[in-house]
This record gives structure tokens, C-alpha cells and sequence, in this order.
């Protein structure tokens, strides 16, 4: 990479995996790194508690980047999220220093160290399409106009075959011909490392963040969110935690049965993450014993170089 000392570099894992303190160890420690959030919902500004944000301070003695970039009534896109995160690494770039990505957000992650072709959205397709309520019948339509992209998809996944004949009958391609797909994993520029913890270790400390979230004031949180006149947009409303917490608010469940929807719901969006980052090879393992603080600083200095 011209104009830095080394590659650019990506820290991935399960949420609660530990990346963030790693991460900020790390620039602590070089401070020719700059960190960059690659986490969907840490983009809305005032979801703080919940998104386990860096604090301000943290903030403050590294350089963060794409945190409160939206307003919780806007959607995010991976498009748009790709674009801002390029134009961020060339800016670190330009000054001579280094970007580490951070995040669980596999799709964002790809997308900017792939550089997927991302194809835009269709709203008015979309509507059509969701009101057809048998699935069979739109992945037929898909087998018709695109059987590459329907043969790479299960029959019952109703979210990607709907996202497939949207792009396609609203584009005019193909959907498969916007790239190989998410199972290819091309050379990349980024050095790529994971932080691994035991699944029972990741589930333990899931419940306990949101212990600690709780008492932070998780639940004010969310109604100040809810108490602003433009609410939420569907993707922030979608956030874990913050999903359960709302229909705690508007009467569906007491605060006992959210948070224990919540602590469930993560886990097993914890155990989608493991399995998704665990496709890709180019990312090096680093280890974590449980009940361990940031023991790995050295080795991830030395994994990116």
C-alpha cells in the first residue's frame, strides 16, 4: 500500500467476542492506526448503550470513524455504508496511516473488503413482489429469469428470492450477474483476523452486556428514542436488544420476557456470525481464554503487521 507503513487490516468475530478493547488496545498502542466501525447499527446516533458504542472518551483518544453518521430514522444500506467506508480508509490513507476495520457485520465487512458490485433497491418491485405470499411461486419466477441465482439459494429463504427478483426485474439484470457470491473469497488487499472465544464463553458474556446495559440506562435509552416525533426507521428498529426493549414499551412483553428474548435472539445471531466469518479463509484466528482482558495485543500487532 503506498503512502503507510503496512496494509490496511479488518478485526472480526462473534458480538461480545471482545474486538472493540482489542482493537482500542491496539491503536493505544500504534497510534499509527485508525479505527473504523464496521457495525450496522453503531451508524445511529443516540444508540449508544445498546450498540455498545465507544464511549466518548474512548472516541476521543482514538480516532473513530462511521459512528453517528445517521439519524435513527433513516435506513442504512450496504451501499451506502460501502461508499463512506472507502472514501474514510482513503482519507486515513492520504494521512499516512492505517485503517483497522472493526465489527460483526459480515455483509459490510464484504462489502468493503471485496468490493462487492451491490446492486440498488427497487421499492415499487418490491411491494409487488412481497405481495405474493407463496414463496414456491416467486422462486419459480426467479428459476425463469435468473436460474444461476435461484440455484444458489435455499427454496425456503423468502428474503433473499424476493432481494433476487427485485434487483432483476428492476435493473434489468440478472441478479447473479452482479457478482460470484458471498462463498467466494478472492485475494484482498486487507489482513484479515478474527477474535475467537468459546460459544459458551460468547453466551456468558452476552447476558452479562446486557446486565451492564441495563443498569447503564438501556431502557431510558430506548424510550427517548421511541418519544422522538420521526420514531425509528424499520432497520434501527430491527437492532437486538433494542427490537425486545420496544415491545416491552408498546405492552407485548414484560421486561423480564424482552430481556430474555434478547440474551436468546443474540446468541444465536452470535452463532450466524461465527459460522459466516469461519467460510473465510483469508482471516487468521486469534484465540481468547475466557475470563481474559485483551491478551492477544501482541499477537494482532504481529498478525497486521
Amino acid at each position: 500500500m503506498s503512502g503507510v507503513g503496512g496494509a490496511h487490516a479488518v478485526l472480526v468475530g462473534a458480538t461480545a467476542s471482545g474486538k472493540s478493547a482489542l482493537a482500542l488496545e491496539l491503536a493505544r498502542r500504534d497510534a499509527a492506526w485508525e479505527l473504523v466501525s464496521v457495525d450496522s447499527m453503531q451508524l445511529y446516533r443516540g444508540m449508544d448503550i445498546g450498540t455498545a458504542k465507544p464511549t466518548p472518551a474512548e472516541q476521543a483518544e482514538v480516532p473513530h470513524h462511521l459512528i453517528d453518521v445517521l439519524d435513527p430514522w433513516e435506513d442504512g444500506t450496504v451501499a451506502r455504508f460501502q461508499r463512506e467506508a472507502l472514501t474514510t480508509i482513503d482519507t486515513i490513507e492520504a494521512r499516512g496511516r492505517r485503517a483497522l476495520l472493526v465489527g460483526g457485520t459480515a455483509l459490510y465487512v464484504q462489502a468493503v473488503v471485496d468490493g462487492l458490485d451491490i446492486p440498488g433497491r427497487y421499492p415499487d418491485v418490491r411491494e409487488e413482489l412481497e405481495s405474493e405470499p407463496d414463496t414456491a411461486v416467486l422462486r419459480h419466477r426467479l428459476g425463469t429469469l435468473d436460474p444461476l441465482a435461484a440455484g444458489r439459494m435455499e427454496p425456503g429463504n423468502r428474503r433473499r428470492i424476493v432481494r433476487a427478483l427485485e434487483v432483476t426485474l428492476g435493473s434489468g439484470r440478472p441478479f447473479s450477474s452482479y457478482g460470484p457470491g458471498l462463498d467466494v473469497h478472492p485475494p484482498t488487499r486487507f489482513r484479515m483476523v478474527g477474535v475467537a472465544r468459546a460459544p459458551d464463553d460468547t453466551a456468558r458474556r452476552i447476558e452479562a452486556r446486557y446486565a451492564v446495559q441495563m443498569e447503564a440506562g438501556f431502557l431510558a435509552e430506548v424510550r427517548r428514542l421511541m418519544a422522538h416525533p420521526r420514531g425509528l426507521s424499520r432497520t434501527a428498529r430491527q437492532a437486538l436488544g433494542y427490537k425486545e426493549l420496544i415491545d416491552h414499551l408498546e405492552g407485548a412483553s414484560t421486561l423480564e420476557e424482552a430481556l430474555d428474548l434478547a440474551v436468546r435472539r443474540t446468541r444465536r445471531f452470535a452463532r450466524r456470525q461465527r459460522s459466516w466469518f469461519r467460510r473465510d479463509p483469508r482471516i487468521l484466528w486469534l484465540d481468547v481464554a475466557p475470563g481474559s482482558v485483551n491478551p492477544l495485543v501482541d499477537a494482532l500487532a504481529a498478525a497486521v503487521g
